[in-house]
């Protein structure tokens, strides 16, 4: 192996574990607002209690109209559910993010329990594309932000789908591959997920259209 072939391992070694310390800090962050939310509905029950034994209705319905924005919230925060506890908390955390941007996100995953994959491999996979869609979206009006997120198993094997709308200029490969956009050290993300793609004897295929971006991943899982 040649000095530049190590030096550009090195590179994508040290941007994996950024990566996967970023996404710690995220889930980490999402799983204390829960925790916070939940402390707090104590609180809010014995209030209610008090405002139901002094008879005020409408202290009780003003209180219940302040609560309905909370809980919106803490909705947003558990939207996806996929029976996959990493697949649950990269998901979620990477929803709040985009959401917070406000980028509308539309998520419909399935996943196993149990995969073969590794717990690693599977979070670079979705926070790279996550971290990729949202990026791209920041260039839009907040309107026109939308990433739509397909998870699903075909058969034997997992399937996973990230589209993301774009400025409407339909990107071009460069050596035959796609470039990102976000400068210099987020083209590792890119070349991460071809890796684990081709070393979990995958397909991968990446489509630019006037308007979307799409990524289609398929991982046998036997």
């Amino acid at each position: 192996m040649s000095l530049f072939s190590r030096q550009i391992d090195k590179r994508i070694a040290a941007y994996q574990q950024e990566l996967i310390e970023t996404h710690y800090r995220e889930v980490d962050t999402m799983y204390h607002q829960m925790r916070g939310w939940r402390h707090d509905l104590r609180n809010h029950i014995q209030t209610m209690k008090v405002l139901a034994a002094n008879g005020d209705l409408e202290g009780i319905r003003a209180y219940l109209d302040e609560l309905d924005t909370d809980f919106n919230a803490v909705d947003r925060a558990t939207v996806i559910k996929t029976g996959n506890s990493v697949t649950d908390a990269i998901l979620n955390s990477k929803i709040l993010l985009a959401q917070s941007r406000d980028i509308t996100v539309k998520c419909d995953a399935h996943i196993p329990v149990k995969l073969k994959m590794s717990e690693i491999d599977l979070c670079c996979i979705i926070g790279n594309l996550f971290d990729n869609a949202i990026e791209a979206s920041m260039a839009l009006p907040p309107e026109r932000r939308m990433i739509r997120v397909y998870m699903d198993m075909k058969g034997t094997q997992l399937y996973i789908s990230f589209t993301n709308f774009t400025a409407g200029k339909k990107q071009k490969k460069i050596g035959g591959r796609f470039r990102s956009t976000r400068g210099e050290g987020h083209g590792f993300g890119l070349v991460r997920i071809d890796n684990i793609v081709e070393r979990l004897a995958g397909y991968l295929s990446r489509n630019s259209e006037d308007g979307a971006f799409t990524t289609e991943i398929l991982i046998p899982q036997v």
